[in-house]
C-alpha cells in the first residue's frame, strides 16, 4: 500500500509538518490467512509476504492526530512466506495473482488517512486510531487501523495489526494444491513500518 500522513496544522504549513517517506528496507508487512477444512487441523495458516511498497508521512508536530498517512502496496509483490513445496508455492502464488487479487488489473493496494484519535503513552510514544480509506481489487471501504507509534529523531515507527474480509472487496478466497489449501474469508495483516525524514 504509499503511506501519508498529512496534517492540518493551526500554524503554517512549514511550521508544523514534517514530511517522512517509508524506509522498505527497514519495514516489514505481511498477510496472515487461516485454513478451513483438513488444512485447519494441522494449523496450516499461509503467511503472505509484503515486499513491495512505498510511502509517505506528513507529521502535524503539534498535534499528531490531525497526521495523515498514504500507504502504497505494489500487488505483484505478494508471495507465499511458507516453507512449502516449490510446485505448491508457484501454484498458490499463481492464483493468488490471477485469479483471486488479479494483479494485472489491480497493481495497487492503498490505504490513506487522514483523521483519526492519538494518545500520548510515553515520551514520543502514542497509541493512535486511524480512521482510513482501504482501496484493492477496485473497491474502497472505510478502514480503521490500531497502531503503536514511535516518533524518534528522524525516525517514525509503527507496528500493528488489524483484519479485513476480502468479500468486501469482492475477493475470492483462494482453493489451491487440488483443494486441499482452502482459505477462510477473513484475513489479518500485520506492520511495523519505518520511516525517515525526509
Amino acid at each position: 500500500m504509499p503511506v501519508h500522513l498529512a496534517a492540518e496544522p493551526s500554524g503554517t504549513p512549514e511550521d508544523t509538518t514534517i514530511r517522512y517517506v517509508i524506509d522498505t528496507d527497514a519495514s516489514t508487512f505481511t498477510a496472515r490467512a487461516f485454513a478451513t477444512g483438513l488444512l485447519a487441523s494441522f494449523g496450516h495458516n499461509p503467511t503472505i509476504s509484503i515486499p513491495k511498497m512505498e510511502g509517505e508521512i506528513s507529521l502535524n508536530s503539534e498535534a499528531v492526530e490531525q497526521s495523515s498517512l498514504r500507504l502504497t502496496i505494489h500487488a505483484d509483490g505478494l508471495a507465499v512466506a511458507d516453507d512449502i513445496s516449490e510446485k505448491d508455492r508457484n501454484e498458490i502464488n499463481r492464483k493468488m495473482h490471477e485469479e483471486v487479487l488479479e494483479s494485472n488489473s489491480y497493481p495497487n493496494i492503498v490505504f490513506s488517512c487522514s483523521r483519526g484519535t492519538a494518545s500520548q503513552t510515553g515520551e514520543g510514544q502514542y497509541w493512535m486510531a486511524l480512521n482510513g480509506e482501504l482501496s484493492m481489487h477496485g473497491v474502497t471501504r472505510q478502514q480503521s487501523v490500531s497502531a503503536r507509534v514511535a516518533i524518534q529523531g528522524d525516525t517514525i515507527r509503527a507496528t500493528g495489526d488489524f483484519a479485513v474480509l476480502l468479500s468486501d472487496y469482492e475477493i475470492r478466497p483462494v482453493s489451491a494444491v487440488g483443494g486441499a489449501v482452502k482459505l477462510k474469508d477473513q484475513i489479518m495483516l500485520s506492520f511495523a513500518i519505518s520511516a525517515r525524514k525526509a
